[in-house]
């Protein structure tokens, strides 16, 4: 769907804004989303009259309720690979795919005065954990759990480490984990860690330890609603370029305005 098309699909959407003619339209979002989405359907809702609701989750479970034919409108994934494979089943509408924004790797810890770290094959992670756990999102389905056990193999850390995990459903799970001091230490995306204020960042992961975050975005085939590129044309707009930038997002897609 090329930027004119999506412009002129928010202006036919914005048009038929008000009670009387309001519609609504699903969302399924990564986990790592739920601060900014919540301001972004905020100001959806408030600029077109149309209801927004948006489910969170671990990218590999949305992606698997999509194939089942969970009725959703629009997906944000937290990697590539999970919409890759909703392309592959046909289940994303033609030309609606954007990678929308990217993403850092930190490590948090549950003491607010934790010594910075310097993230390497050097660091000894193992030693630091002791008898304690790294809390992390699930390492061989959810994106951030894919990429963390990907910048720790990367670094030499993965098989001393690996037995110490403790494997979260969700990034945010993870988060919760370190946040509540269940684990001394987590991994998670450097936007989670902004929304805790009960977690530290001691380090952030080497861009090149990892394949590089991205979350694209896409409508689904069988959506029956026509808010979806009124929508899209939202999330690369100014408003919504301010709000996840504000969170520690970085804008890929260019803006619509």
């Amino acid at each position: 769907m090329t930027r004119a098309v999506l412009c002129r699909a928010a202006t036919i959407a914005l048009s038929l804004a008000g009670p009387a003619s309001a519609d609504d339209i699903t969302v399924f979002a990564a986990s790592s989303l739920t601060n900014a989405m919540t301001e972004v359907e905020a100001g959806f809702e408030a600029a077109t009259g149309h209801d927004l609701t948006v489910a969170y989750a671990g990218s590999s479970a949305l992606a698997r309720q999509i194939r089942q034919g969970a009725p959703a409108d629009v997906f944000i994934s937290a990697n590539t690979d999970w919409m890759d494979a909703l392309a592959s089943d046909g289940l994303l509408a033609p030309g609606t795919r954007v990678d929308l924004l990217s993403n850092a790797l930190v490590l948090i810890a549950a003491e607010l005065e934790a010594d910075p770290v310097e993230i390497g094959p050097d660091m000894d992670l193992s030693a630091m954990l002791g008898n304690g756990r790294l809390a992390m999102a699930l390492v061989e389905a959810v994106p951030a759990g894919i990429y963390g056990k990907a910048a720790l193999t990367s670094l030499g850390q993965w098989d001393a480490v690996a037995p110490k995990v403790a494997q979260a459903g969700n990034v945010r799970a993870a988060l919760a984990l370190v946040a509540l001091g269940e684990a001394p230490y987590g991994i998670v995306y450097a936007t989670d860690a902004k929304a805790e204020s009960a977690v530290s960042v001691v380090g952030t992961f080497p861009a090149d330890s990892h394949p590089p975050i991205l979350y694209p975005v896409a409508a689904l085939a069988r959506s029956d609603t026509a808010l979806t590129g009124a929508f899209l044309a939202y999330l690369q707009g100014g408003e919504a370029r301010a709000i996840f930038e504000v969170e520690g997002f970085t804008m890929l897609a260019p803006t619509d305005d």
